[in-house]
């Protein structure tokens, strides 16, 4: 929002949320029953609005996974700041200008004259001359309208909104209030407009081709990272006055009073308002190799849709926690396609990056779903990929790498052990983080004052850290059957007086993977569930509550948080990727796999020492 916002701020069908795509509803249902009945519209124009639109959206979204990655992976970065979620969501309408176009194109074929004879797919003449009208008056009329918006009046209540992003990213160049959308508008038909009213030389190609090229430009001035040649300008020197590059648009959200253009930056040059430091800050940026981390969580893709919710994906599902969305069963076609690739790729990514102190954090993402996990005859390619990883980080330097989800899995490498025996001089260290779930689970999640648990699910090596904290606390730990607390003493160093078999009439359920989440039924009304799994139970009970997966919320240094990780909320991290971070940190220069644990006070202080903050609200 802008910081006195002026009248026509927000959207018409800003009240809608949601719903604000019924605003399209009558002319496609129009098209549907003109299909259906046969009733056709002489004019293709009027058919390919919609897919128009759609197409628009997803060249957006190529434009928003390619420049995170890119801007994740740090190779030409050019603003080297983070973004939070308060920019996530303030750019999250991004697609308003969409439909206020496709409105637009509705209301044009309907009222405007000429539109019963059919379009022509190409005219030269229509699309040389959009292009000289482009170069012409809209980017002179662009440059003064811009200069204007910064003006103190206009900018404070209009354009100041566009500028709260200092880190720019493809969709920061639609993120405008309703009012400056529409002078934009007015200016982009100045072509068009001439051209179906005096010379009638349109085409689809230049109205169609026109808006790709507007949108195209935007994204490439927003995307914060380089990749024109330098070699381009020294065969064409010219060629700077005529295109801008993502460097000199850049300059303009860092600098504000210079490089106004529009595409084409030869006005800045002749009035003056070029900045002199835009050819140093592009050769530069050029020359911004990868980001080498110092701390790496390794995770992998859970469900099919898993996908959209990456920080690669759709922004407004990555900057919540993961849930299920029923608009992403019609995406099936788009979600078998990533799958494909995924198997194809059959390797690791970089998906997020994170500073935290001196500590280059980055996150990559296994390309394999939890149910590839599952299976047994899966094992080796797995751990194949997951020893690449390991190895390329060690190649790389990178002080400790953390294990997240099913990478750690006992079945598969014994938390990690198998790739500790094989190679043993690694000097990369690999964490499971298990010492910090034991701990999250005992000094957060588990209400003060808890005299009796029921432990379900399989025993695992975080549920001995915790049954045998919780005995030495004289905290009964009980179990349903005798063999699981035959199976729980063997496990234990502890007395055995502090275990114990019991009913399902107990309060409080620490609840890992394996176990029956049937029984959720016998509980008593009240129960807390409490997770010490990877994975959250499934929620069968409106009369209980449901805790997070040992979580943290992250320390306020740590920047760049603008996702969140898979089901948990905003700012926080699991506690198997926030034990990668504190292992380095401290310095430990040990592993903390296979059966090697940590005591749960030193790992639970250090964690308190370094800013992170204990996420005790249940769901």
């Amino acid at each position: 929002m802008a910081s006195q916002p002026g009248i026509l701020t927000d959207w018409p069908w800003k009240p809608l949320g949601n719903f604000k795509y019924l605003v399209l509803a009558p002319w496609v249902a129009h098209n549907i029953y003109s299909v259906v009945f046969n009733d056709y519209v002489e004019e293709p124009f009027y058919y390919l609005v919609l897919p128009f639109l759609l197409a628009r959206m997803l060249h957006n979204q190529i434009w928003i996974s390619l420049s995170r990655n890119q801007i994740a992976k740090g190779k030409n970065r050019i603003v080297d700041k983070g973004l939070e979620f308060d920019q996530v969501d303030r750019e999250s309408n991004w697609d308003d200008q969409i439909l206020l176009h496709g409105l637009l194109l509705y209301i044009g074929y309907m009222t405007l004259p000429g539109n019963n004879s059919p379009m022509p797919l190409w005219r030269t003449d229509g699309v040389v001359l959009t292009a000289l009208l482009h170069a012409g008056p809209v980017e002179f009329l662009y440059y003064w309208l811009h200069r204007a918006l910064h003006h103190h009046f206009l900018y404070s209540r209009y354009h100041s909104h566009h500028h709260s992003s200092i880190v720019t990213q493809p969709i920061t160049s639609v993120t405008h209030p309703f009012a400056e959308i529409v002078a934009y508008f007015l200016l982009f038909a100045i072509p068009n407009m001439i051209i179906i009213m005096f010379t009638r030389t349109t085409s689809m190609a230049s109205i169609f081709g026109y808006a790709f090229y507007i949108d195209f430009m935007n994204n490439l001035g927003h995307c914060n990272f380089e990749f024109f040649p330098k070699k381009l300008f020294s065969i064409f020197p010219f060629f700077k006055y005529l295109c801008y590059t993502p460097t000199f648009h850049s300059l303009h959200h860092t600098k504000f009073r210079t490089n106004y253009s529009l595409f084409m930056p030869i006005y800045d040059y002749v009035y003056g308002t070029w900045d002199e430091s835009t050819d140093d800050t592009y050769e530069a940026s050029l020359k911004k190799t990868k980001d080498l981390p110092d701390v790496v969580h390794l995770t992998h893709l859970t469900t099919s849709d898993s996908i959209y919710h990456l920080q690669l994906g759709f922004a407004s599902l990555a900057s919540n926690p993961q849930t299920p969305k029923w608009y992403l069963y019609l995406m099936w076609p788009f979600t078998f396609v990533f799958k494909l690739m995924a198997w194809i790729l059959g390797r690791t990514f970089v998906s997020e990056r994170n500073n935290f102190e001196k500590l280059n954090l980055q996150t990559w993402v296994v390309t394999r779903f939890t149910q590839e996990y599952l299976l047994k005859r899966k094992s080796k390619r797995l751990n194949k990929i997951i020893e690449e990883a390991v190895l390329e980080a060690d190649s790389m330097g990178v002080k400790v790498l953390s294990l997240g989800l099913l990478n750690q899995k006992e079945e598969l490498n014994a938390y990690g052990q198998l790739y500790i025996q094989k190679f043993p001089k690694l000097r990369v260290k690999v964490v499971d983080g298990s010492s910090l779930a034991a701990a999250i689970v005992v000094k957060c999640s588990i209400p003060k004052g808890t005299k009796q648990i029921l432990l379900r699910g399989n025993f695992d090596k975080v549920s001995f850290a915790i049954a045998n904290t919780l005995c030495e606390a004289n905290v009964r730990v009980t179990t349903l059957y005798q063999d699981e607390l035959t199976k729980l003493q063997l496990g234990l160093n502890t007395n055995p007086r502090a275990l114990s078999t019991a009913s399902y009439e107990k309060k409080i359920w620490l609840v890992g993977d394996g176990w029956d989440e049937d029984e959720q039924k016998k509980a008593p009304k009240g129960t807390l569930f409490i997770p010490f799994s990877q994975f959250p139970p499934k929620q069968m009970r409106k009369d209980c509550l449901y805790h997070y997966t040992p979580a943290m919320l992250a320390s306020p240094s740590i920047t760049n948080m603008y996702c969140c990780e898979n089901w948990l909320p905003r700012r926080a991290m699991s506690a198997w990727r926030i034990a990668g971070i504190v292992h380095a940190l401290e310095g430990w220069n040990v592993h903390e796999c296979g059966s090697t644990t940590f005591s749960i006070t030193q790992v639970w202080d250090a964690c308190i020492r370094h800013g992170f903050k204990p996420l005790d609200a249940p769901l």
